[in-house]
């Protein structure tokens, strides 16, 4: 079977919900049998995340509340683009310095993590931060926030225990790793 036999065209869309974070759509999609369907696809216009490591080798964590799962996770930092259009450098470099007070002399993109493709066309570029001065924290009005520094193997540990179970922060510690191991 070669690709071709695998798409899905796009025919229509209609917003069914137009949210402040996300706009979810009802997409009617041609199968590759010629059959119709429904999607549902939650529209979202994208984040930056940072894996923001210091001179000692320890990673700079965010730690919150996240009331979706019902508990405090630690992450690394992160932010949704204010736009589509945003460039996702710029993005990271404000959520780094708004969630943590830090800014970096050098960055360094890891990925771009497509988070739940299923049902979400949102996308988070991920980066390594490094030459790292502090500042001051300036969090967003509806955001409480709180900074952990832990050594990057000890954050990886974490992961591998599954400790760690937000995907964007387990991918880009994961990545930031094998980076500076290689």
């Amino acid at each position: 079977m070669n690709d071709q036999d695998l798409m899905e065209t796009f025919l229509d869309g209609k917003v069914v919900f137009p949210g402040k974070i996300i706009r979810v759509e009802h997409w009617q999609v041609r199968l590759p049998s010629g059959e119709t369907a429904l999607r549902e696809v939650a529209c979202h216009p994208g984040a930056s995340a940072v894996v923001p490591l210091d001179e000692d080798g320890n990673v700079i964590l965010v730690r919150q509340h996240r009331i979706a799962v019902g508990r405090l996770t630690l992450e690394i930092p992160a932010g949704k683009l204010d736009s589509p259009e945003e460039d996702p450098l710029f993005c990271a470099k404000r959520e780094l310095s708004e969630e943590t007070g830090y800014i970096a002399q050098s960055w360094e993109k890891l990925t771009c993590l497509e988070t739940t493709p299923g049902f979400c066309n949102e996308r988070i570029h991920v980066y390594l931060a490094t030459g790292l001065s502090r500042g001051e924290t300036h969090p967003d009005e509806d955001e409480f926030v709180a900074t952990v520094r832990m050594p990057l193997k000890e954050a990886v540990d974490h992961v591998m225990r599954g400790e760690f179970r937000d995907s964007k922060t387990a991918l880009g510690l994961m990545m930031a790793a094998y980076r500076l191991a290689h």
